[in-house]
């Protein structure tokens, strides 16, 4: 079954063991109770209670839920472990996906309830797609209704691999109060908050545990044709045979194997970390599978945090060489030297000498490495991990300042959270006037405005994104613009005849000219074109103009009086006259939206489409994605601000999309009077 020393009879390497799963899973709890049963910590403290070493921000405090990793170390049985909590709330997924490149495995923890069927397939995708083995724990088990058996059914279609039953639960008044393993044939019982005691077959369990046990042989010997020969000779099995296939199986991505537990109970805890003990691939596997068996030094930043006092704190899982304080490394934007190296439990740095190939520790003051960021030791040794795409923002806010004294401290504070959240983004909006935070969800964006007010003592107020209108006109004219202005000495004179009218859709702005007989001198004409687009930034309705011909007909001159400035003011002062007289109207963006959303919830999005004045153009099946649907529309950008908290709400949490500009439509009625009572109130 495994030892905890490696062959040349050294240490075995430290694993890494990602803790992801739907929201309200118990994975915080989990770790929790991991922590309690080795000797981590001496009780196990509660999400309810506020007692957890994870989640101990105030933000996670505050909202009942983990926004953000959880990182701890622990020893089982003389191996080590580092246990990485992951957000299960698909608005802070990013930062799972960023800490998922470099772990040795994962635990997908769940309830047995259905309702998390859609939740547990983006995360069995995620894992299957980047080649990570995986576990399943079915939390919860003490307080499930429904038999095991019918719970795998439900949870099969979300996972591409057979889901392999490791236990089954011992029944008592329909409540489970043990278990049975199908790979030893023992039976144990519970004891909260202390190891499962082993006890005799009870004789009502074994008939279902011959049948069960079978069911994950026969799993098992679908890839292997020696188990295979054997189950169907009924052949004596060899147990540690039964072992090496589970543990071969789950590091070649052909199984995923289900435990069973209840994590606040402190229950089937050991049998899972024995699993993981003996089972999960060391960092060579990790390395090779990130393409960095070859290093001889490299370690991934899986996280970034700016403490009050350590400051600058750079996680990384050390896959090649080791690292200590003084170290120089170089990362892709730069050397630093590390400035200390430190053991995490929750927020909690512990100082260490070093840090070696497996283990998950955190460097100190790496200023120019960021999260997602391979750096080495070993000058010309640069290498990158490929990440997943990060997804596109799907809502934002705009952010002002209560005290304008503190924008210097406002700016670095930004800088910081940007840092430490690779999913927010800061973007300063030319058009709109307006600093706008983007992220994936209004709790994202919640969160990460109480950090701002926390961490660096920012009043921040919250207003809505302004929509980027434009306006066009509907009719031509023909119009003179003069300017005459005598004030002692030289005077100003420009005098320009214009005449103004509409494009096509998408014909942007020309300027062009018919003067005949030098009655506008040929120096003055970009003059007046630079005062027609100076005006055409912001027409009558208040918006940028577009499509639009403008065109230089007529004019006169002052020998004396006459210049560019002039010039340009009277072709400003034209336009000013002429445009209102052209019937302007406002125009709209509308983006070209795709939704991604399980086919149940399909008809729902249809009609929150609707809703918001969008039109489906399509919907087809998501590639790779059983059960899931692509809604195609087009949607107007000022119906798009909350459009992802319905959309989250249609279907449970998990729906998303991504957007783009597609064109400005024509807007009347009582829908642009909205828009310009908006705009004169702001």
């Amino acid at each position: 079954m495994g030892s905890n020393v490696a062959q040349n009879g050294s240490r075995r390497p430290a694993r890494c063991i990602a803790l992801v799963g739907p929201y309200l899973a118990g994975k915080t709890t989990l770790l929790e109770a991991i922590l309690e049963r080795t000797g981590t910590i001496k009780r196990q403290g509660s999400v309810d209670a506020k007692s957890t070493i994870g989640d101990a921000s105030p933000e996670a405090r505050g909202h009942g839920m983990s926004v953000e990793l959880n990182v701890a170390d622990v020893e089982f049985l003389g191996d080590s472990f580092t246990f990485i909590d992951c957000p299960g709330s698909i608005e802070f997924q990013l930062e799972s996906q960023a800490a998922l490149a470099a772990c040795d495995a994962a635990v997908i923890v769940c309830e047995p309830d259905a309702r998390r069927l859609p939740a547990l397939q983006t995360l069995f995708k995620q894992l299957q797609d980047r080649g990570i083995a995986h576990f399943l724990f079915l939390n919860k088990i003490d307080t499930a209704t429904t038999r095991v058996r019918d719970i795998l059914k439900l949870l099969e279609p979300a996972s591409a691999r057979p889901l392999v039953l490791r236990q089954i639960p011992i029944w008592e008044n329909g409540i489970a109060t043990g278990y049975v393993d199908l790979a030893t044939e023992r039976a144990f019982v519970y004891r909260p908050h202390q190891p499962s005691e082993m006890i005799a077959m009870p004789t009502g369990v074994m008939e279902r545990e011959k049948e069960a046990r079978f069911h994950m042989l026969e799993q098992l010997a679908d890839y292997d044709e020696t188990l295979l020969e054997q189950l169907l000779t009924d052949q004596p099995l060899d147990r540690d045979h039964v072992f090496a296939d589970l543990a071969k199986e789950l590091r070649d991505g052909l199984i995923c194997p289900v435990l069973l537990g209840s994590a606040t109970s402190g229950n089937g805890i050991v049998r899972l970390l024995k699993a993981l003990r003996h089972e999960v691939p060391d960092v060579s596997v990790t390395a090779k599978r990130l393409g960095l068996e070859q290093a001889k030094s490299a370690a991934y930043i899986l996280k970034t945090m700016h403490t009050a006092h350590g400051g600058k704190l750079s996680i990384a899982r050390i896959l090649a060489g080791s690292f200590a304080e003084g170290t120089l490394v170089a990362g892709p934007e730069g050397e630093d030297r590390v400035g200390g190296v430190f053991s995490m439990l929750g927020t909690e740095a512990r100082r260490r000498p070093s840090g070696v190939a497996g283990d998950t520790a955190a460097l100190g003051r790496l200023d120019h490495i960021k999260t997602g960021d391979t750096v080495s030791t070993v000058k010309g040794e640069l290498a990158r991990v490929t990440l997943p795409d990060k997804p596109e923002p799907v809502c934002g806010t705009a952010v002002v300042l209560k005290d304008r004294t503190d924008e210097v401290k406002f700016s670095a504070a930004l800088a910081k959270l940007c840092d430490e959240d690779p999913s927010v983004s800061v973007q300063h909006d030319a058009e709109t006037h307006q600093i706008q935070l983007l992220g994936h969800g209004e709790m994202h964006l919640r969160v990460c405005l109480e950090r701002l007010h926390r961490k660096y003592g920012l009043a921040i107020e919250r207003r809505p994104l302004n929509v980027p209108y434009r306006e066009t006109i509907q009719a031509a004219t023909k119009v003179r613009g003069r300017h005459k202005k005598q004030s002692g000495g030289h005077g100003q004179f420009g005098d320009v005849v214009l005449e103004i009218g509409p494009l096509p859709r998408g014909g942007g702005i020309t300027f062009g000219e018919r003067i005949v007989g030098g009655v506008v001198p040929r120096q003055y004409i970009t003059a007046v074109e630079t005062g027609v687009r100076d005006y055409l930034k912001s027409g009558p309705l208040g918006y940028p103009v577009v499509d639009v011909a403008v065109t230089l007909v007529d004019g006169s001159t002052h020998s004396v009086d006459s210049s560019d400035m002039a010039f340009r003011q009277a072709g400003r002062l034209a336009m000013a006259e002429g445009l209102p007289k052209c019937q302007p109207v406002l125009l709209e963006p509308v983006m070209a939206i795709e939704i991604s959303v399980p086919n149940d919830a399909t008809a729902r999005v249809n009609s929150l489409i609707s809703q918001r004045r969008g039109q489906i153009v399509g919907f087809d099946a998501r590639p790779g994605w059983l059960g899931w649907d692509v809604v195609e529309a087009r949607i107007p950008a000022s119906e798009m601000n909350d459009l992802i908290v319905e959309l989250r709400s249609v279907t449970a949490g998990v729906g998303t999309f991504v957007s783009k500009l597609d064109h400005y439509s024509e807007l009347t009625g009582k829908h642009a009077d909205k828009a310009l009572a908006r705009r004169d109130g702001a």
